[in-house]
């Protein structure tokens, strides 16, 4: 994430906020500039006319949605197909919680500059999102079907998503880790099924002709296959290249975004203090890597987790990030970053 200021005063603000903290200026997130901006009596105006704020501000959404729109909705509340009854509460509150990290994937998406084609523009594999909720309805299995990705809004419920984690023995679980993985089935489909690139994907991956449900059934009956850590990044990922590459995706966002914030903060750490291997050198992160290679995301990305890694020890807590990159892991997500930067728009 990238830092912010108050348009009106110059204070820091944060992609979060609806107010600025020392001046009171109402704000909102313009996406087209990726910018927070002031907004007067509710508008932002542009030379191609104004922006105004989102219909469910109340409900926690501080973007701007342009006049022409054609809806009252932003570009990530509209993008929602499905969502909970206007009369179930509960899980609206849910929602309302599960837009924040939604909102973080779609800024890093156009951050990204990545191809994104919502569902209510094309007849066939649109991006979408049902968010829906296991506690007030029928139960909710999370996933991607040929655009659409489906979340259970439980998940934001903290001991809840623990519960989970600690159950199948994830080190990691997290309602935008969920978005990020869940996005890297849809960027599968756009970008790598039934194009030039399926062959190098088979070779890197395996070959995802094989059963899916075969995976599955496997997967829980038998769990991760020994020694996987040797060529994958997670438990799960062993289960189908399909997965591998969904959790390979994931991680590589987490990277790109932690580092970005990383940058955007002024963080630096001379490895001598965390990561002796790579020398004594002063690594600073950038805010953005398109056209870097990924072994330079990779080896400032290895001296800032050990030293992210100590704090959260310092704090009593555990590891913020439980992973070791193998080679073969970091060839994957080498590979990725460059589907990343190929797929980039003008």
């Amino acid at each position: 994430m990238r830092n912010f200021s108050c348009e009106t005063c110059g204070a820091l603000v944060f992609f979060e906020d609806f107010v600025c903290g020392t001046c009171s200026s109402t704000l909102g997130f313009r996406p087209d500039e990726r910018q927070v901006v002031t907004l007067r009596d509710g508008v932002s105006p542009s030379d191609h006319g104004s922006w105004l704020t989102c219909s469910n501000r109340d409900w926690g959404c501080n973007w701007l949605v342009h006049e022409d729109a054609g809806s009252g909705q932003c570009d990530s509340c509209r993008i929602t197909r499905e969502r909970p009854a206007a009369t179930d509460t509960l899980a609206l509150e849910q929602l309302s919680q599960a837009g924040y990290p939604k909102r973080r994937l779609m800024f890093q998406l156009y951050d990204l500059r990545l191809p994104i084609i919502p569902y209510y523009q094309v007849a066939t594999h649109g991006l979408a999102f049902d968010l829906l909720s296991s506690a007030t309805g029928e139960r909710v299995i999370t996933g991607h079907l040929n655009g659409v990705i489906t979340l259970d809004l439980e998940e934001v419920n903290d001991p809840y998503r623990e519960g989970l984690r600690v159950a199948l023995n994830e080190p990691y679980r997290t309602m935008l880790g969920h978005f990020r993985h869940e996005i890297g089935h849809y960027y599968w489909q756009l970008l790598v099924g039934d194009t030039p690139r399926i062959d190098s994907f088979r070779a890197m991956f395996g070959d995802e002709q094989a059963s899916y449900q075969e995976a599955i059934r496997r997967h829980y009956s038998q769990g991760a296959p020994a020694g996987w850590r040797e060529n994958f990044i997670s438990e799960y990922a062993t289960m189908h290249p399909w997965e591998d590459f969904a959790e390979c995706f994931a991680h590589y966002l987490h990277m790109r975004d932690t580092l970005q914030t990383a940058a955007a903060t002024g963080l630096e750490v001379d490895a001598a203090d965390t990561h002796r291997a790579l020398g004594s050198g002063l690594y600073q992160p950038k805010l953005d890597y398109t056209g870097a290679e990924f072994a330079e995301v990779l080896s400032t990305w290895n001296v800032f987790t050990v030293a992210f890694n100590e704090i959260n020890r310092s704090m009593g807590m555990r590891d913020i990030y439980p992973f070791t990159l193998l080679a073969p892991v970091v060839t994957k997500l080498a590979w990725i970053h460059q589907l990343v930067l190929d797929a980039r728009l003008p």
